[in-house]
Parts: C-alpha cells; sequence; structure tokens
C-alpha cells in the first residue's frame, strides 16, 4: 500500500497514521485490498516521519523513498490507500510485463513482475502512469477525501454485514435477542455480554458485536451496525456506527466511525463524524452535522474549506485528541490530532495539532508531556505503548 500526495491532504489523520490505517465500514482500506488480492501487505509507504510506525495488525510504515530498494527479483502489487477494489483480478500478477491499475480511468498502482525496475517516490507520491505499459482497469471507489469515509459509511456497512451473515467462521453466530425490531441478523462474536433492557432495530440492516463486548440496560442499536472487540456500549440510541476495538461508548451516535480505543462514556451527540483512535471526549461533548440553510458543508483545514457534495457531515477528530465536558462542535470541523480542546465559547471548525487549548490564550501541547499522556491512556486499555517514535515525529513535524 502507499500514500500518495492526495493521501497526504487527508486531516487530521494524515498526520499520525498511513491512510490505509483507516476504517471504512466494516475493514480498514488496506483490509479491502487484502480481501480483494487474497494478499498480506508487506508495508505502507508513506510520509517520511511515519517511517517508524507501528500498530497492532498493521504492516511496517516506511518513507516512501523506501519503495526503490524494494527487491526486485519478485514481483510486486503497488496499490494506493485511496483506492476501494471490489474484486482484484489475481491472474494479472502472473501474466506479462509491467501494468498500471487504473480506477474509474485514474491511475490507481502498478504491478511490477520479477526482474522489472522500482517506480521511484516521486512517481508513487503523483500517481504518473507507466510509461508504454498496458493498463489494468479495476473496479471500485477512488476516494477523494476522509469525508468520503462518513458519507459512503451505510452503504458499506450493510454490504459488509451481508457478507458476514452468510459466512461460515464459526466465531460469528446469529443471536436469538428477545427485544427487536426488524428481520435482519444480530451477530456476535464469542463471550459476548449482553444485559437486559437492549433493543435491536434491524430493520435497514444487520447488527454485529464483536468478541467480548458488552451491551449496557437502556441501549438502543440499529443497523447497519458493527462493533470491534472488547467494546462497551453503555446506553444511549446508536445507529450506523463503526466501531473499532476497545471503545467505551455511550450517548446519541449515528452514521460515525470510531476508529478504536476511544472514550465516549457520557451523554452527547456525535452524527456524520469520524474519530481517530485514543480519543477522549468529555461528558455532553458535542457534533453538529447540518447546517441551518440544508446546504452543503464544507470541511474545514490548514489550506482553507474545501467542498464536500454532503448536506451531513459533523466533526473529524484525530487521533489522541481529548475535548473538555460540553465542548460544542460546528459543522465541518477538523480538530487535529493530539489537541486538548478547552476554551471559552466554540472552537473554531479548524484547529491546528497539538494544540493547548483554544482562542487568545491557546498553547502548544508539549512534546513530552504529550507523549508521556499518549503511553498513560494505552495502558488503561491494557497496550503496551512500546516506541511512539512516529508520534514524536508527527508532533515534531506540526510543531518543531
Amino acid at each position: 500500500m502507499f500514500d500518495d500526495t492526495v493521501a497526504d491532504t487527508w486531516h487530521p489523520f494524515a498526520l499520525t497514521r498511513p491512510i490505509a490505517e483507516l476504517l471504512y465500514g466494516a475493514l480498514t482500506l488496506r483490509g479491502r485490498i487484502e480481501k480483494a488480492t487474497g494478499l498480506q501487505a508487506s508495508a505502507t509507504f508513506t510520509r517520511a516521519w511515519l517511517g517508524g510506525f507501528s500498530e497492532q495488525g498493521a504492516p511496517a510504515g516506511r518513507a516512501r523513498e523506501a519503495v526503490e530498494n524494494l527487491p526486485v527479483d519478485e514481483t510486486r502489487l503497488l496499490v494506493t490507500s485511496r483506492a476501494v477494489v471490489d474484486a482484484f483480478p489475481v491472474a494479472e500478477l502472473e501474466e506479462g510485463g509491467a501494468r498500471t491499475l487504473r480506477l474509474l480511468g485514474s491511475v490507481a498502482g502498478y504491478i511490477l513482475p520479477a526482474g522489472t525496475p522500482n517506480v521511484d517516490a516521486e512517481q508513487l507520491a503523483s500517481l504518473e502512469p507507466l510509461s508504454d505499459s498496458p493498463n489494468v482497469a479495476l473496479h471500485g471507489e477512488l476516494l477523494g477525501g476522509p469525508w468520503h469515509l462518513v458519507g459512503g459509511l451505510r452503504g458499506r456497512l450493510a454490504a459488509d454485514l451481508e457478507l458476514a451473515s452468510q459466512s461460515t467462521d464459526s466465531n460469528c453466530q446469529v443471536l436469538d435477542v428477545e427485544q427487536r425490531v426488524g428481520d435482519g441478523l444480530v451477530l456476535a462474536g464469542p463471550d459476548v455480554q449482553i444485559e437486559p433492557g437492549v433493543l435491536f432495530d434491524t430493520r435497514e440492516g444487520a447488527v454485529y458485536l464483536g468478541q467480548g463486548t458488552e451491551v449496557r440496560t437502556g441501549s438502543r442499536l440499529a443497523g447497519p451496525m458493527w462493533v470491534g472487540a472488547d467494546c462497551r456500549l453503555l446506553g444511549g440510541s446508536m445507529s450506523g456506527i463503526a466501531a473499532g476495538p476497545c471503545s467505551y461508548l455511550r450517548g446519541e451516535m449515528e452514521d460515525s466511525v470510531i476508529l478504536g480505543y476511544t472514550n465516549k462514556a457520557h451523554d452527547g451527540f456525535i452524527g456524520h463524524s469520524y474519530l481517530g483512535r485514543w480519543v477522549n471526549l468529555g461528558a455532553l461533548s458535542t457534533t453538529s452535522d447540518l447546517k441551518n440553510n440544508y446546504g452543503e458543508v464544507r470541511l474545514a483545514g490548514p489550506e482553507g474549506s474545501v467542498h464536500t457534495g454532503l448536506t451531513k457531515l459533523g466533526s473529524l477528530l484525530g487521533d489522541h485528541t481529548k475535548t473538555a465536558i460540553g465542548t460544542m462542535l460546528g459543522t465541518g470541523s477538523v480538530i487535529g490530532a493530539g489537541c486538548n480542546l478547552f476554551g471559552d465559547g466554540r472552537p473554531p471548525v479548524w484547529v491546528p495539532p497539538f494544540s493547548w487549548g483554544f482562542g487568545p490564550e491557546a498553547a502548544v501541547h508539549e512534546r513530552k508531556k504529550f507523549l508521556d499522556t499518549a503511553e498513560k491512556v494505552m495502558a488503561r486499555r491494557g497496550v503496551k505503548a512500546g516506541s511512539l517514535s512516529w508520534l514524536g515525529a508527527a508532533w515534531d513535524t506540526a510543531r518543531g
């Protein structure tokens, strides 16, 4: 997998992780390519400071320049992290010479058979086609921005859950729940605990609960919905969400992605939003996801606002960001990684990474204090921090 220059602009996530490690539906973007090809990604070529990226289950992060050092005595399949491929013609890997992958007419990657030279970092970043080489047409999506992960969420979730319901995997079972609306399935991994007084609404799609997940009394879960392993659903109305592992969630949530290890243990509304890993939302933190004039939401960012084509879009929150009690986020807000969001009034729609507060008194979240806190937070979820060199390098890039 590799990140191109368009992926480099995917604020706030591009600062702290390869784009391939973002969740889209029930799978990461990397997981979708792996499923389509039947192959496992060996590395992700990305921004230089993420060369030390390390996360359980993810391949090593490498600087894009390292692509030029790949061994040329074996076939190399290079796919942009923005590609969502429905099916991949695996036979193409064994036939012919070098080829350019195209998705909806745009370059999406390369096939480099054994004995052919590598592409260079500049070609990878700019998605230049191979000269004098045939094309291989792929079918699917080529995502233009992180808002597509929200706008296309429900469709992807519904399709993923339909496939899961047809799976013969013994770790996925159909639950016979007492309180339900609709004829869709409630699926679960092992050791799921559901207290009395939980309502499942499957009229618009199935609900999946990952291994070891606990659902407390007073929860209303509406599909399509996918929840990863070891989560705690503490009460409230949740609909159309995808939640990564070890997330503690409560309140009203709809059409949103929670990448994982996130704490939203109190009431508050999160709608049409994307939360990175290790986010902590103070009680009653709330997002707006609809403009008063029902117009298109433009997403904020360091280069200014960009068109999304969506009328419903909440907030994008970077990894390791925290909000104070009662934080109110405006429509189309982008909150950078490592922020500690507090202050008078409503935060601006663009908050630079590693901000300590907002407004006239805002400061920078000090590097050592940020990394020390990250280690403590990870330990609370039973995750050994190990080397956080890439987070330190991200701080250096953004604030150094």
